[in-house]
């Protein structure tokens, strides 16, 4: 980054820390300087990632400083609107070209609930602006938000009812860049799995003590009774237990299936671009390149070797999406030897509803059954999950190396004249 650009971002820095010093009421918990420079390290992290040109990481830092400058006007509502009149004046004075502040803008706008980002660097600020929810902080974050709505908002919103709050905004909520899919969601989604487990706990914890209530009406007001003398009725402590056992089970399928999925429409995502690249420029061999040959004889050779490559390039990247499908059925005996996994469609998409209705209360009331299957599911999404990211490393490398290897033989005709 240019030295020019590195003293607008240390003005910018020193513009919004006096603004939060002076401006924004402190009873904003969780909207203050310390979220915004953490907004900005995020920013920051994943621009580099991706490698940024200096124009693009200098506007994402920007709007990273002042996308949350608009609570220094109130209560915070429309605060985007707001922080971008703040951004625009600092900017303008500074002489910063209109096309950055176009930029910051359009990335301070992105972070309005529901985000809807529409360039990378919007993207990435988006994430940057929830990336506490993906590293282990967002406990602590989601305490300092409610007690910020509490007090600036005179509102009183209970434990139970935030959790609530949070489950939903979290089962709603997708990372958009690449990079916060692989390294945040997976944080993400075990915090929101905690959130549900102490929710369902303390939704059990209720009928229980009214379970109790009404066994001890039952025993004619014996409150002196305890576990010991029914010994075919297992303890509370030991219920949960085991509820929670079966909650933390759940979760964990739960969360490796999410991840396979995510990584197989990585894998996809992949795959399309491979496809999309190699047939535009397949397109342009043929339409534009294909008739100069009789012209340029030279270039015959190397105008095969790229078109060779492209097409083996497609061909495996084709592989590596080209779904394969069972023949969809299944035998009574296969349920009753437990063989057929039926949480995959493939296994029983001819199959008449009824029979299929049996088969899965077949399963459902064998545990051992239903975890079996569960785990066959993993399994043979991590088998498809292998293979398509086989072929695709092959597409990868043939595109890579067959690019390199068609530009060194175009380099080495056009040394040579036709005849």
């Amino acid at each position: 980054m240019t030295a020019i650009n590195q003293l607008l971002l240390q003005q910018a820095e020193e513009f919004v820390k006096k603004l939060f010093d002076t401006k924004v009421d402190p009873s904003f918990h969780f909207h203050n300087i310390e979220h915004t420079r953490g907004v900005v390290k995020a920013s920051q992290k994943i621009g580099l990632h991706y490698q940024l040109n200096d124009e693009d990481m200098v506007s994402l830092l920007l709007a990273s400083w002042f996308h949350d400058t608009g609570y220094s006007k109130g209560s915070g509502v429309e605060h985007e609107k707001v922080s971008q009149e703040i951004a625009t004046k600092f900017l303008t004075d500074h002489n910063v070209p209109e096309n950055i502040i176009q930029k910051v803008n359009g990335c301070i706008a992105a972070t309005r609930m529901p985000q809807q980002p529409t360039t990378l660097i919007e993207e990435i600020i988006c994430d940057a602006d929830l990336y506490h929810l993906g590293n282990g902080e967002g406990e602590n974050h989601s305490k300092l938000l409610r007690k910020e709505l509490n007090k600036v908002l005179n509102m009183d919103i209970s434990k139970k009812d935030w959790r609530k709050t949070n489950i939903i905004f979290l089962q709603k909520h997708h990372y958009f860049t690449d990079y916060a899919k692989q390294n945040l969601e997976p944080s993400k989604l075990a915090y929101l799995n905690k959130l549900i487990e102490k929710n369902e706990a303390e939704d059990d914890e209720a009928p229980e003590s009214k379970k109790i209530n009404i066994d001890k009406e039952k025993n004619n007001g014996d409150e002196n009774k305890s576990d010991d003398d029914n010994p075919t009725e297992k303890p509370k402590k030991d219920r949960l237990k085991d509820s929670r056992t079966e909650r933390g089970i759940a979760t964990m399928f739960r969360i490796m299936s999410a991840n396979h999925m995510e990584l197989s429409q990585m894998a996809d995502s992949k795959a399309n671009i491979m496809i999309s690249v190699n047939t535009i420029v397949l397109s342009i061999m043929v339409s534009v390149l294909f008739n100069k040959l009789q012209f340029y004889t030279q270039f015959i050779i190397p105008s095969i070797i790229l078109a060779t490559v492209c097409l083996a390039a497609v061909v495996f990247a084709i592989l590596a999406t080209r779904p394969n499908v069972n023949r969809g059925t299944f035998m009574p005996e296969d349920i009753q030897q437990k063989k057929v996994n039926l949480l995959f469609f493939g296994n029983f998409f001819n199959m008449p509803l009824p029979d299929y209705e049996w088969a899965m209360k077949e399963m459902m009331n064998d545990s051992e059954y239903l975890y079996g299957s569960m785990v066959k599911d993993i399994y043979y999404l991590g088998v498809v999950l292998a293979r398509k990211y086989k072929y695709l490393r092959i597409s990868y490398n043939i595109f890579m190396f067959g690019l390199i290897i068609a530009i060194i033989a175009f380099s080495i005709a056009s040394m040579y004249p036709s005849e």
